[in-house]
């Protein structure tokens, strides 16, 4: 099983049912035209000039910055909200993109900063904003949730603001943010691991000296893919760009993708799958608590694990655990029977609801639809939560963007950009993970803390993957720096309230010790 195809099947398919008029895909995707189709040549007749000229983007608005007020715990604070772009160069120092930036910023001295990344790649960072830790606040991503609901912005409990700024990113391709060259060069600069890494550790660079803040105590927040940028970021700033962070929090990351390989042999795999389905089970009958979840690791690492590893050497054991499985997971005993006790991701979301017609998402089991092909032999609809998702919280930022703030921009708006996902090259550097660059980081800056954050429910990037990966650091001093954290709810756990207000807790608690 290799969770990162199930979700890359899923948004490939909802990409599919994109349709774009193709008179409008220039300006709906902000590219300028091919390279092809400009001027080979300064001797090309004046006449065509102005053709030239209607294939250029207009220019982005010069930043803008407007005085916003929220009520938190009945204390009104002030923060100033500022949206402008970044340029990003080539080797050339000619500019090839540019980057989109919101932040929100208070006054006071000492004030810390976070930036923030969402995941994809193909993301733009308005979940985390708007989700999770911006002052405002959306309700999306929970069960019953609907994408026609009213988009409306209330102040956010859970907000990082009362005690660090917040500065935003929108990778190129995402949001508003923008690719200035062709798509070959798009590639090689933006669309692959490496060179995403190294661009978006530049903007953190510039945004630290054009605001006066090299000194300010600085972490980093990364959500999924944002989690894989999270390590491979900060050690890059530490070690090449000379910028030291005091620490990062990596939400439901892409950390190790290598635990989910050889499920033939392994028990790795399975292991990793077991909690986040018992963890929905107990939900669904309300019996989730941090008690029920340390006995189901407890199994999991013990006799589930050993009795895999035996494989048919022992079938005493094998219907033992068969037994168990089927009683933690509310599973139809002859699926857990078939399933060998490994339940796999896709056929476990078409099983869990399929007596409802109903698909469960694989970024939280109890977030489900209706399935429109339930006899299909493979899943054909799109995941339950992105397909809910997308549409309430690009008009929330469009309209925030575009009237609260007022930068003015006439461009279309990516949430979640299909097209950085078809054009995006992993390589070997995506199978790697991020682990060797989490304990790089953490073992040359001994004052370092890190927070791995996870919903007990989520499939897509499992919090098991972190537990095993931290479970083999080394301990490095204070054992407590690197901490791995679990809260009821999904991928996106923070759209539950309480969950939200345990992270910012939990956060707020880790920058204190600076």
């Amino acid at each position: 099983m290799n969770t990162l195809h199930v979700r890359a099947a899923m948004l490939l398919c909802a990409a599919l049912c994109v349709a774009i008029p193709s008179a409008r895909v220039a300006a709906q995707n902000d590219k300028p035209a091919p390279a092809a189709e400009q001027p080979a040549s300064a001797e090309k007749p004046a006449a065509n000039k102005p053709e030239a000229d209607e294939n250029k983007l207009p220019p982005l608005p010069p930043e803008k910055s407007v005085p916003q007020t929220m009520v938190l715990n009945g204390k009104t604070l002030h923060y100033t909200v500022t949206v402008g772009a970044y340029p990003t160069r080539d080797k050339d120092g000619k500019v090839a993109g540019e980057v989109v930036v919101t932040s929100y910023t208070m006054p006071g001295d000492d004030r810390p900063v976070t930036f923030a990344f969402n995941g994809g790649p193909g993301a733009s960072s308005v979940y985390l904003n708007f989700g999770a830790i911006g002052p405002k606040h959306l309700q999306f991503g929970n069960e019953g949730d609907s994408p026609s609901d009213p988009t409306v912005l209330t102040d956010n409990q859970g907000t990082w603001l009362d005690f660090t700024d917040l500065v935003f990113v929108d990778p190129i391709g995402t949001g508003f943010s923008r690719s200035l060259v062709s798509e070959d060069e798009s590639k090689k600069l933006f669309y692959s691991t490496e060179p995403d890494i190294e661009y978006l550790s530049r903007i953190v660079y510039d945004w630290l000296v054009k605001n006066d803040r090299l000194d300010s105590r600085k972490y980093l927040v990364g959500e999924s893919y944002g989690g894989f940028r999270g390590p491979r970021v900060t050690y890059y700033l530490q070690s090449q760009l000379g910028v030291a962070m005091n620490g990062f929090v990596l939400v439901s990351p892409y950390l190790n993708p290598t635990v989910e390989s050889h499920g033939d042999l392994s028990p790795l795999p399975w292991m990793v799958t077991l909690p986040p389905i018992t963890a929905a089970n107990l939900e669904r009958e309300h019996k989730l608590t941090p008690e029920a979840m340390q006995d189901v690791i407890a199994y999991d690492e013990g006799e589930y694990a050993t009795t895999l590893i035996k494989g048919r050497s022992d079938p005493a054991a094998t219907d033992r655990m068969i037994q168990r499985v089927t009683e933690m997971t509310g599973l139809d005993p002859q699926f857990v029977k078939l399933s060998g006790g490994r339940l796999e991701t896709e056929a476990y979301l078409r099983e869990v609801h399929r007596e409802q017609g109903k698909l469960g998402s694989v970024y939280d089991s109890n977030v489900t639809m209706f399935d429109p092909f339930p006899y299909a032999p493979e899943q054909r609809a799109s995941d339950p939560l992105l397909a809910t998702i997308i549409a309430p919280v690009t008009t929330a930022m469009v309209n925030f963007i575009t009237h609260t703030v007022g930068w003015k921009v006439d461009a279309r708006y990516n949430a979640l950009s299909y097209e950085v996902g078809r054009l995006w090259q992993g390589g070997d550097a995506l199978r790697d993970g991020s682990v060797t660059q989490l304990r790089d980081a953490v073992a040359a800056d001994p004052k370092m803390r890190v927070i791995i954050a996870h919903g007990w429910n989520d499939l897509s990037c499992p919090f098991m993957g972190s537990v095993l990966s931290v479970n083999q650091m080394p301990v490095m001093g204070d054992p407590t720096r690197v901490s791995v954290h679990e809260y009821p709810g999904g991928h996106m756990f923070y759209t539950r309230e309480a969950s939200r207000m345990a992270l910012h807790k939990d956060v707020m608690e880790m920058v204190s010790k600076h």
